[in-house]
């Protein structure tokens, strides 16, 4: 028996039968964990642009005649908004001051994105932007 097993591991080490899938079963989950990583990097970068969208819109509104309400501005954010979860998105702050004797408002939205990478969960990225629209 002892005698035989030298030339059994020397069979099984020229028999390159399943290798292609030894490594296939070694690669994929990496693979799958940066594809995973990527696409959740995608959904922020689109959550990212749906809020910049939302407060440009909303800061073209309010340098309109006649001024608009904050009401009338927050309706038009949450309604240019896209690529985020409303659940998710706080009420915009309005901030009135003056510069150079020019009135103003400053508008202020936070969003907080989930990522989900499958096997665990990672904290929320709160992702912040304001603009400033100078009122007529």
């Amino acid at each position: 028996m002892i005698g035989r097993l030298p030339d059994l591991i020397r069979r099984l080490r020229r028999d390159r039968r399943g290798t292609a899938a030894a490594e296939f079963a070694l690669t994929i989950p990496i693979f799958l964990a940066i594809m995973f990583g990527v696409i959740q990097v995608g959904i922020l970068f689109f959550a990212n642009a749906g809020l910049q969208n939302a407060l440009g819109d909303g800061a073209r509104e309010a340098t309109l005649w006649p001024r608009k309400s904050e009401t009338e501005l927050a309706a038009e954010i949450t309604a240019s908004r896209f690529g985020v979860k409303p659940d998710n998105m706080a009420d915009p702050v309005f901030t009135y001051g003056a510069a150079g004797g020019q009135d103003y408002v400053e508008i202020s939205v936070s969003y907080t994105a989930d990522l989900n990478f499958l096997l665990f969960q990672v904290p929320g990225i709160t992702l912040q932007h304001s603009r400033r629209a100078y009122l007529p």
